[in-house]
């Protein structure tokens, strides 16, 4: 089916459709139902089956018969064999590591409550590994999948909450509670829910505040600044790093929060403060290399990288007018960091690098450089759609309205650019999310706005420029 699908887009003069094993990936996810198809691939399919584009999906949904069981109403197993693919005597791999985790988390939850009064150590020892792997999955999994096991892990926190505990157990679980609150807040920020991801992160705020935690509270003003960001609020984004550096400024996590108020400043069109932010954040990392504490040791989310800092700190300079070879240097040290692979005590968020790529193609992109710019958007489109978070697609966004600069009117590929990039946004974990009947509407904050219009901050022809929003 994918051949096909490929000679018909070929047929019809369409050179952007992806290769083989993409397309494969595309009609399996088609035929699962996970994602529609968009109209472009519709009239592929009509052509593969010789069909006129009026007879595509306009035959009834196949309904199997129910026949009465002891559990109520099931359809034949022969049937859904049928309907649904060939019969596979073993299930995939994904299945049995659900029923194998399924397995150990019911015999963890059965051992807590035959567990001496109080939490022991096995409980907590638990917990904790529970947080730090679920701090992995969020630069590593499924930002859905990933959610949900969050709040598993949460709500047997909230069960052993209700016990009579010692100060100490306390304190212990509402570090835990303020860590997994940020962790889902992440989730729910990447899946496109920002009013979700406010609240999450408030909830963790008031967890590490009632243990006075430094390095957690300002890792949650982190985190809330992050949503302000996204909303347009760049003041109040500035403000919440600034205060988070009140609460700490050593190591990775202050000079995250000093290259979220770089971010900020030079939306605000304050270059000079931009700027030194960038160098105090370098600073503090560099003055701080072997700091450490509870909540680094964590990972994943909580330790940000070496190329994740220069991402951000190449993104904030981009809108800076005069530092586009700043910004370039930053986003290419990050990518050579991403191709090396993690340090020692790193790890990679599966974004960071497709990321650092847009923003790359954006400053090819401002100078005419196409090719290259084509290239840097490469490792985007490789990304699964259920890890094709907000934070991608609004960056393209601003790739997208660079393309429709004066400088690449009427180039071929310059518009099967731009309509690659429209395909990657139509199929992703956020757009099947928010199209679910009762789901919220994905609201489009002035930074995406202003990612899509270009109406917002000064080009490099003095008139528009798109917004990066990392």
């Amino acid at each position: 089916m994918a051949r096909r699908l490929i000679q018909a887009a070929h047929a019809a003069g369409d050179a952007t459709v992806p290769g083989i094993d993409d397309m494969s990936t595309y009609v399996r996810r088609w035929e699962q139902g996970r994602f529609g198809l968009t109209e472009r691939y519709q009239l592929y399919y009509c052509a593969a089956f010789s069909i006129p584009s009026s007879q595509f999906a306009t035959a009834p949904p196949y309904s199997a018969p129910l026949i009465p069981g002891p559990a109520g109403p099931r359809v034949p197993e022969s049937l859904t064999v049928a309907y649904r693919g060939p019969y596979r005597s073993e299930p995939d791999n994904s299945a049995v590591e659900r029923e194998v985790l399924m397995t150990a988390h019911e015999s963890g939850d059965h051992a807590e409550e035959h567990e001496q009064p109080g939490i022991g150590d096995m409980t907590f020892e638990q917990l904790r590994a529970d947080v730090a792997r679920l701090a992995r999955l969020s630069d590593t999994g499924e930002p859905l999948a990933a959610f949900f096991d969050m709040r598993r892990v949460r709500d047997r926190i909230y069960r052993l909450l209700d016990r009579r505990l010692w100060p100490r157990e306390q304190t212990d679980l509402y570090f835990l509670l303020g860590c997994l609150n940020a962790l889902m807040g992440i989730a729910a920020q990447g899946l496109g829910y920002l009013d979700a991801a406010e609240e999450l992160h408030r909830a963790g705020w008031a967890y590490a505040n009632a243990i006075d935690h430094r390095p957690l509270m300002a890792r949650l003003r982190t985190d809330l600044a992050e949503v302000a960001y996204f909303r347009g609020r760049f003041e109040e984004s500035r403000d919440l790093a600034l205060s988070g550096l009140g609460f700490f400024s050593a190591g990775p996590e202050g000079a995250l929060l000093h290259v979220l108020h770089a971010r900020a400043a030079a939306r605000l069109g304050d270059a000079d403060a931009a700027r030194q932010a960038v160098r105090d954040g370098r600073e503090a990392r560099d003055r701080h290399r072997d700091y450490t504490d509870d909540l680094l040791e964590m990972g994943g989310q909580f330790a940000i990288s070496r190329a994740t800092h220069h991402a951000l700190a190449g993104a904030a300079l981009t809108a800076v007018a005069g530092t586009e070879s700043e910004a370039a240097y930053e986003l290419d040290r990050a990518i050579e960091l991403y191709d090396e692979g993690p340090g020692e005590h790193e790890e990679y968020w599966f974004a960071g690098k497709p990321l650092a790529g847009i923003g790359l193609a954006v400053t090819r992109l401002r100078s005419g450089a196409l090719d290259a710019a084509a290239a840097d958007l490469q490792p985007v489109f490789s990304v699964p759609p259920a890890q094709r978070i907000t934070a991608l697609t609004t960056q393209l966004a601003a790739a997208r309205t660079e393309l429709a600069a004066p400088i690449f009117r009427g180039s071929a590929q310059a518009r099967a650019l731009g309509e690659r990039i429209e395909e990657f946004g139509r199929e992703t974990i956020v757009t099947e999310l928010h199209s679910l009947p009762g789901a919220p509407g994905l609201r489009h904050p002035p930074a995406c706005a202003a990612a899509r219009d270009g109406s917002a901050w000064p080009s490099r022809d003095g008139t528009s420029r798109p917004v990066l929003t990392y």
